[in-house]
């Protein structure tokens, strides 16, 4: 192997460990994100009872509060609505405020059609079954401009790089 493919090659290797530190990174903050927020929506939405959805709803509503997922908008380039953090906020705290104003002597179907309305606001039906409604992108926020350009320059540098070994390698070879 050449000069040029060894030099190419060790620059590649550091672009694949900074890519995959990134990958490893989105994970991680993906499965923290999804163990300690919406699992939480997903078991208040799942709540056959009004104190089982206020108890699990507060976990997720505390977590938001202490993550300050409180407002801001996780779109990079286009400020969309379903990306609005403090409509998904407002969303989850106003659902728990209806369950909290419940009177205790509410009727049986008087406390389903709020567990229903709980149901509706939290989550989304889809062809592959039901999932919580959150913006794309919250469990990286507010970082999600550095996690864009890590990835995407990560990305480039890598495969680029990549593709320049395997093209030294081949002048080399013939």
């Amino acid at each position: 192997m050449g000069k040029a493919a060894k030099i190419f090659m060790m620059f590649a290797i550091i672009a694949t460990i900074v890519f995959g530190a990134w990958s490893t990174v989105r994970i991680v903050k993906y499965v923290q994100f999804d163990m300690n927020c919406t699992q939480y929506i997903k078991r208040a939405a799942d709540a056959n009872t009004v104190e089982t959805a206020k108890e699990e709803l507060s976990k997720a509503i505390s977590y938001a509060e202490e993550n300050n997922l409180t407002e801001g908008v996780v779109s990079i380039f286009l400020n969309q609505p379903s990306n609005d953090i403090g409509y998904w906020y407002k969303n989850m705290t106003e659902s728990y405020s209806e369950l909290e104003n419940l009177s205790e002597d509410a009727t049986s179907l008087e406390k389903t059609n709020v567990l229903m309305k709980l149901r509706e606001t939290l989550t989304d039906e889809k062809k592959s079954g039901v999932s919580v409604t959150i913006p794309d992108g919250i469990s990286i926020y507010p970082s999600n401009v550095l996690y864009f350009w890590w990835g995407l320059l990560s990305s480039i540098f890598c495969f680029g790089l990549w593709i320049m070994v395997l093209v030294a390698w081949l002048k080399d070879w013939d």
